[in-house]
């Protein structure tokens, strides 16, 4: 586990990168067309709250001085352009990481790890 470390007048701050992984994530869930799903982000995000450990990450993130690259694995909606929802994601990680740790996002790398249709709801209650 890598650790950004500040050195302030009165002691030094430690954030560590699950800390900045589960940021990244819940950045990420914020944009409609992202969905979660059992084994990506929001179990992560529980199992993290939850204090358990998943066993598959879906972000990383490497810590370097004062700088972080994170490489997030999402699922999106089916019928949404995955190059504007890449981009929307990219963006809000960035400007939420910053803006809670103080860290520059050097990257936010995406891999598009699945695609899932909608529920039609509409067949469900007929």
């Amino acid at each position: 586990m890598e650790d950004f470390n500040r050195e302030e007048n009165i002691g030094v701050v430690k954030i560590s990168d699950e800390v900045v992984s589960v940021i990244a994530g819940i950045a990420a869930q914020e944009i409609e067309g992202i969905l979660d799903y059992q084994s990506g982000v929001a179990s992560n995000l529980t199992n993290i709250f939850k204090g358990k450990k998943g066993n598959a990450k879906v972000s990383k993130v490497t810590l370097e001085e004062d700088k972080a690259i994170i490489d997030m694995s999402i699922a999106v909606e089916y019928g949404r352009k995955i190059m504007d929802l890449a981009a929307q994601v990219q963006d809000n990680v960035k400007k939420t990481v910053e803006a809670m740790t103080g860290l520059y996002v050097e990257a936010v790398n995406i891999y598009i790890q699945s695609i899932y249709l909608p529920k039609q709801e509409e067949n469900e209650s007929k």
